[in-house]
């Protein structure tokens, strides 16, 4: 369980596939690693990974085909900067909201604009993820806790402040880019209540 407060940008290292469709991520940080064992989860770009080697400047963590298939996890390059956040402890605070770490989909940057001391960014949303994507409900992009400010048909709108520029990735996103997308959990438990309802009605 995750805040979708980034406490670090990483830099990939490197990235090994494996013989099936599983890869080996090598990610180098610094803070996220001040307490790391071996089997704590930390989150890449809003994936939810294991620790399975560690030291005091880098992680590596497997990663399985599902996982490369569902998210942008799966065209990192070395060099390419992610977000990092550690699991949330039981006495911590929430400062964001819910993240579980598992990215329901993947959604496009469409557009951004920006204003005198903040930035509108638009993302295009998969069509299955639309419906759980409301004004003033939370949305996690690329591990990033936030507000949507707007919505439109295929697209939502987050308005980002200068923390969220400097401390995260977004700051750099451009038209065109991906970007991995979690819906607010509990948006997904009604949206899965609904259509099993409509299916036994």
């Amino acid at each position: 369980m995750f805040t979708g407060i980034i406490e670090k940008i990483g830099t990939v290292l490197a990235v090994e596939h494996g013989t099936g469709e599983d890869a080996r991520l090598t990610v180098g940080a610094s803070t996220v690693l001040a307490d790391a064992r071996h089997g704590c989860s930390i989150a890449v770009a809003g994936v939810c990974l294991t620790v399975v080697e560690h030291d005091e400047s880098r992680f590596v963590a497997d990663v399985m085909g599902e996982t490369l298939r569902w998210t942008t996890l799966g065209a990192l390059q070395v060099g390419d900067r992610v977000n990092l956040e550690r699991a949330l402890r039981a006495d911590g605070r929430l400062d964001g909201h819910i993240v579980q770490g598992h990215v329901d989909g993947v959604g496009e940057v469409v557009g951004r604009t920006a204003h005198e001391r903040w930035e509108v960014v638009t993302v295009r949303a998969p069509e299955e993820l639309r419906s759980q994507v409301v004004r003033k409900g939370s949305v996690a992009v690329d591990g990033t806790s936030l507000t949507v400010s707007a919505v439109a048909d295929d697209t939502f709108e987050v308005s980002l402040i200068p923390e969220t520029l400097t401390a995260t990735t977004l700051g750099a996103l451009s038209p065109g880019d991906r970007v991995n997308l979690e819906t607010d959990v509990l948006a997904k438990y009604v949206a899965g209540l609904l259509t099993r309802t409509e299916s036994t009605a």
